[in-house]
C-alpha cells in the first residue's frame, strides 16, 4: 500500500463539510501528510427578477463572493496549520466536481477526504452529487463522511 503523503480536502464551508474537514485533519496528522484544501467557486448566473443585471454589478457581485470565500479558506488553513500540519488553500472556479479531480491530479494527491450531503432520491437527481462524481473520476482514493 502507498504511503499517504498529500490529502486533498474539498470543502463549500457548509456544515456538511466540517466533519470531512476533521477527518482530514486526523488523517494528516496520523500520516503525517500536507493538506490541501480547495473550495471551488461555481459559475453564478445572477438573478435579479426580470431586470437587468450589468457586467459592472456582476464583476463586484463575483468580487464580494470571491473575498468572503477567500477568508472563509484562510480561516480553515489557519486551523489546520494550529493543529500542526503543512497546509495550504486552492479557491479554483468552475464546475466543482471536475476542478476538485484537477485539482487532486495537479497535486497528485493520494487521498480526498470530503463531505457529502447525504441526498438521496429526486434530491440528489435534480441537484447532481459532486462527491459521487469524484469518486467515480478520481485516481485515488476518496473518503466520504456524511454529514451528521
Amino acid at each position: 500500500m502507498k504511503r499517504i503523503r498529500r490529502i486533498l480536502h474539498p470543502s463549500d464551508f457548509s456544515r456538511a463539510s466540517r466533519p470531512a474537514f476533521a477527518h482530514a485533519i486526523d488523517f494528516a496528522k496520523l500520516a503525517r501528510a500536507e493538506l490541501t484544501i480547495v473550495h471551488v467557486l461555481a459559475p453564478a448566473i445572477p438573478y435579479v427578477g426580470e431586470g437587468y443585471v450589468s457586467p459592472q454589478l456582476y464583476d463586484q457581485l463575483f468580487a464580494d463572493l470571491h473575498a468572503r470565500a477567500q477568508k472563509q479558506l484562510s480561516r480553515l488553513v489557519a486551523k489546520a496549520r494550529a493543529a500542526g500540519i503543512r497546509t495550504k488553500g486552492i479557491l479554483a472556479e468552475g464546475a466543482p466536481h471536475d476542478r476538485i479531480i484537477r485539482a487532486a491530479r495537479a497535486w497528485r494527491a493520494n487521498l480526498i477526504v470530503m463531505g457529502t450531503h447525504g441526498h438521496t432520491g429526486l434530491s440528489r437527481v435534480i441537484l447532481g452529487s459532486v462527491a459521487a462524481r469524484v469518486v467515480a473520476t478520481a485516481r485515488c482514493p476518496v473518503l466520504t463522511v456524511r454529514s451528521r
